[in-house]
């Protein structure tokens, strides 16, 4: 009796330490087969400036002489009534003075090769400090962004008004300025909706100005962010690092879940955890049928054994996003339909990685993504010609995106990939029940639902992707979730293994 208790005693001591080693922040370390979370990456207050002023000299280099760049911070958002969204930076003015506090706008004038800094960002007001908390004092704007000329916004419209009327503006540093013309983060047209609504003080500002004065700086950073540096990696790393983490616990505690909710806030609680700002996007976290809508975001389905689950998560840390999708069976172990569909999104992924260099374009990635889904569905019996457009009705996506300070980041997908640049990697398959029904009524319609039939009812309602987040490198790619349990047979394993 003794000799059995010690036995449990000896496997709860070596489960608890598992359990430690999956959940406990700390060192980068591998044991048993999992990494923990590595610490947040600790900059020196040299290292931001440097690396700020470095981001801005590069805009000054793509500006016109006798320009000026003017940036204002993100508007409040109103949620209902008198409260606010949290307030999150506008990405660009981040990207060059590290300021999170609204009301900051940052200037740049280029005469020649003299490149003035200014920022406007409201004096403090105890009164506000006292409901709101701690505004920047000049100082504290100074040390945080590098830039030297800290100015009152409350002299901000003096200068607006002065590049609307074409006249000199005096600066704080006793300099003058009149630029020929103006940088603004605008709309690409009419018909960008999005832009409209981020950039809608800026479009107002331009009309203001004498014609063809507005210049739209978006392309700038669009072109500048592809590029992560050394600095940028770190934080997208560890953004990706939390994520990992998340997933893993997902994994850990679904066998005794029953509800999708319940798994969303295990992953939601562990970005807070691990002190991210938020997530980048709205968790997608689906079972079953779910699974097979890429964009479920009402996770009230029920968690069942037999089904997969999806989850596409990612946690946003310093304005940097992670974007993470697994797949996995809440019961630990693949059925064969599964897997048979499984197979088939983790070989396009490999043959993505085959194709990512310096050189290629994202058109040859999404090539050889496409194929490999072409012969796997055909191969299954859910196409019937893989030199048509059929596979598009369980694959109704591209492989991927830019990532960075946007879930979607911005960027030229028709650019050759180069060395620094990040994005996703997720073909998917959905096998949604409704979707032969959803096609339009024609005789090869017809004809084509009456011969993938048997297929479509031994695979449908399972859903499958999986992403992750690769660097190019000069040599190829590097996968940064790499961490994370991507193969079914490492999934089943991490499944089996993992405290429950």
């Amino acid at each position: 009796m003794k000799r059995i208790i010690t036995w449990i005693l000896l496997i709860a001591f070596v489960l608890s330490g598992l359990a430690a080693v999956i959940f406990a922040g700390g060192d980068s370390i591998e044991k048993t087969g999992v990494i923990i979370t590595p610490p947040a990456p600790k900059f020196t207050d040299t290292q931001r400036r440097t690396e700020l002023a470095r981001r801005r000299a590069a805009v000054a280099e793509k500006m016109a002489d006798k320009s000026v760049l003017i940036l204002f911070s993100a508007e409040p958002k109103l949620y209902t009534n008198d409260v606010d969204y949290v307030f999150r930076q506008e990405n660009n003015l981040y990207y060059l003075t590290n300021l999170k506090q609204k009301d900051a706008t940052l200037v740049l004038f280029k005469d020649g090769s003299n490149v003035s800094e200014m920022i406007f960002v409201p004096n403090r007001d105890p009164r506000a400090e006292t409901w709101t908390g701690r505004m920047y004092s000049n100082d504290e704007a100074e040390n945080t962004s590098g830039i030297r000329s800290i100015n009152d916004s409350a002299n901000l419209p003096a200068f607006l008004n002065a590049i609307k009327e074409n006249k000199p503006y005096l600066a704080k540093d006793g300099n003058s300025y009149s630029p020929q013309t103006v940088y603004l983060l605008l709309p690409e047209g009419d018909t960008d909706t999005d832009g409209l609504r981020e950039f809608g003080r800026e479009n107002a500002f331009s009309k203001e100005l004498p014609v063809s004065k507005a210049v739209n700086a978006q392309p700038i950073f669009a072109a500048l962010r592809l590029i992560k540096s050394p600095y940028e990696l770190a934080l997208l790393q560890h953004a990706i690092d939390i994520t990992t983490e998340a997933q893993m616990r997902s994994m850990a505690m679904v066998g005794r879940a029953k509800m999708e909710y319940e798994v969303q806030a295990e992953v939601e609680y562990t970005f807070r955890r691990r002190n991210a700002d938020f997530w980048g996007y709205p968790s997608i976290v689906g079972c079953g049928p779910n699974a097979t809508t890429l964009h479920y975001e009402d996770p009230q389905g029920d968690i069942k054994l037999g089904n997969v689950l999806l989850m596409d998560v990612g946690a946003e840390y310093e304005h940097y996003t992670a974007d993470v999708t697994r797949t996995y069976p809440v019961n630990g172990k693949f059925s064969k339909e599964q897997a048979d569909l499984y197979q088939i999104v983790y070989d396009a992924q490999e043959a993505a990685a085959k194709v990512i260099r310096p050189g290629a374009k994202f058109k040859d990635v999404s090539a050889a993504v496409d194929g490999v889904i072409k012969d796997g569905l055909f191969r299954l019996g859910l196409i019937t010609d893989k030199n048509s457009r059929q596979f598009k009705i369980w694959y109704m996506h591209g492989f991927g995106h830019w990532l960075g300070m946007n879930v979607h980041d911005v960027g030229d997908y028709s650019t050759l990939l180069k060395a620094g640049m990040v994005f996703t990697n997720e073909p998917g398959i959905y096998i949604r029940e409704d979707a032969l029904k959803n096609l339009p009524d024609t005789p090869e319609n017809k004809a084509f639902i009456a011969k993938v039939r048997p297929a479509f009812e031994k695979y449908k309602n399972i859903g499958i992707r999986i992403e992750d987040d690769v660097l190019v490198t000069n040599t190829g790619v590097e996968w940064l979730t790499r961490a994370l349990p991507r193969k079914m047979a490492d999934i089943e394993a991490f499944m089996a293994k993992v405290p429950k």
